[in-house]
């Protein structure tokens, strides 16, 4: 988002990881936003669901995220009252795809995590600012505290995971994050999406 009059911008230097688990998907974020290095909140919503099986992390400029996630879960909506059935994960990612790479001249500042469950089993995707798609296997970490995440989850990440045990590998990634990185913390925001649907985590 172009900022021509040099004023700081509400940004969510953060952590946001995504990772697999046995028959589901993790997605995870703390809740700090920045603004240069003025902490504007520890109360940022940075993980929203999108449709009953399939959720988004955010980060990056917050009011690009949020009007992307707001136009996105509008899009999806209308998309299923149409169709009369669940959307599946790739037609969401493809959807939020078509709608970033059409705002390509201004693109909205973020870099998203989708994760959802259809049909297919779980599935994990990461976006950049242009709507590159990326279908990732296993885990992703984006975010200025991906790299302490992203350590944590290289040690500690197995394909059969939990529930409960893909539930404390995301703490200890986010905490490894809110330790080590000035921009992450806050509290942490955690979701779990497989058959039985989106639902947060309580911390």
């Amino acid at each position: 988002m172009n900022n021509n009059l040099n004023i700081p911008t509400l940004r969510t230097g953060t952590t946001t990881i995504g990772f697999i688990i046995k028959d589901g998907v993790i997605l995870a974020t703390e809740s700090q936003a920045t603004a240069e290095y003025y902490v504007a909140t520890k109360k940022a919503d940075k993980l929203f669901k999108l449709m009953d099986n399939i959720g988004i992390t955010i980060s990056g400029g917050v009011a690009d995220c949020q009007a992307l996630v707001r136009l996105l879960q509008a899009h999806l909506r209308l998309q299923e009252l149409e169709f009369d059935k669940r959307v599946s994960v790739n037609s969401a990612v493809s959807l939020l795809s078509t709608l970033m790479f059409q705002n390509r001249s201004s693109p909205y500042y973020s870099m998203l995590i989708i994760g959802g469950f259809d049909e297919k089993g779980p599935q994990i995707y990461s976006m950049d600012f242009f709507g590159s798609i990326i279908k990732e296997k296993d885990f992703i970490s984006v975010g200025s505290g991906s790299v302490m995440a992203i350590g944590v989850l290289e040690n500690d990440w197995r394909k059969d995971l939990t529930p409960e045990e893909g539930i404390k590998l995301a703490k200890n990634a986010i905490e490894s994050a809110r330790r080590r990185d000035s921009a992450s913390g806050g509290a942490m925001q955690i979701a779990i999406v497989d058959k039985n649907g989106f639902r947060f985590i309580k911390e």
